[in-house]
């Protein structure tokens, strides 16, 4: 009898191992993000994501302990939409207290909110998908580097045609994108947007959140002013940390205070307000 052949049983890559998501993975509109979970820092599959999961992925992009909480554990409260959330009356100065207590980021951060009611994973942890970072007006917001905005159709999928305008935005030849690139890339989209998306939703929040992005991406994988190109490109295009290009994570952790205070500088560089 011929012999039967057997299909090769395949083993799971090793933890920070690169390889390109699956068309079955979810993944986020955001591409440090999605880089982790490539890396599998976070679950490769993209699902029932725990915040200790995000706690410890973000870490591999050398964020502090603090500013990771700050961005991590709002996204686990419960997604209430827009008009929910006006339609609600004011809390009582008790259940402000008691809300303080038992979640400090939900009071201010509570616009980040992402889990489905009774969303839990197999052993009760509240938990998110990827995709669902994708809810428009909570993390995700209009006017991105890398993707459309919700009105437009897609503002999930990194958009080939920004990610090479951002990548020739730099004013050194393709070396580097500087804080002022990054500036006037961003003062370039605003306008455009303004006269392409009728709808657009953009103000004061998605400002801070858009500059402190920016911020995020110079300080994290450049020296603060400046970021090699090669670098954004296997982020933004290959959704893959730049080890192989001579990124490592820094020393010192990129903390919250660091970005808070940058905010100003990436505005007055823009020069559109609110």
């Amino acid at each position: 009898m011929a012999s039967e052949t057997l299909p090769l049983l395949s083993k799971s890559l090793p933890r920070g191992e690169y390889a390109p998501s699956k068309p079955t993975d979810l993944r986020s509109p955001c591409p440090l993000i999605n880089a982790l979970a490539n890396h599998g820092y976070l679950p490769r599959d993209g699902r029932s994501i725990i915040a200790s999961d995000l706690m410890t992925g973000m870490k591999e992009a050398g964020i502090s302990h603090t500013f990771r909480a700050i961005l991590a554990y709002p996204c686990f409260l419960e997604y209430k939409p827009p008009k929910t959330l006006a339609a609600q009356p004011p809390l009582s100065l008790w259940k402000k207290l008691w809300l303080l207590f038992t979640n400090p980021y939900a009071l201010f951060f509570a616009n980040f909110a992402l889990r489905e009611h009774g969303q839990f994973d197999s052993s009760g942890n509240k938990c998110i998908n990827l995709d669902q970072m994708s809810i428009h007006g909570a993390i995700e917001h209009d006017i991105s580097l890398s993707r459309r905005d919700v009105a437009q159709g897609d503002n999930h999928s990194p958009d080939p045609q920004l990610i090479e305008e951002m990548l020739a935005s730099s004013s050194d030849g393709g070396k580097t994108l500087s804080l002022e690139d990054f500036c006037k890339l961003q003062r370039r989209r605003i306008h455009e947007q303004l006269e392409a998306n009728p709808t657009l939703e953009y103000g004061p929040p998605e400002h801070n959140v858009a500059s402190g992005q920016i911020l995020m991406m110079l300080k994290a994988f450049g020296d603060g002013q400046k970021v090699p190109c090669d670098y954004m490109r296997a982020l933004y295009k290959e959704e893959r940390l730049p080890v192989k290009e001579g990124w490592k994570k820094r020393w010192w952790s990129v903390g919250f205070i660091e970005i808070a205070t940058g905010l100003g500088k990436v505005q007055k560089l823009v020069g559109i307000r609110f």
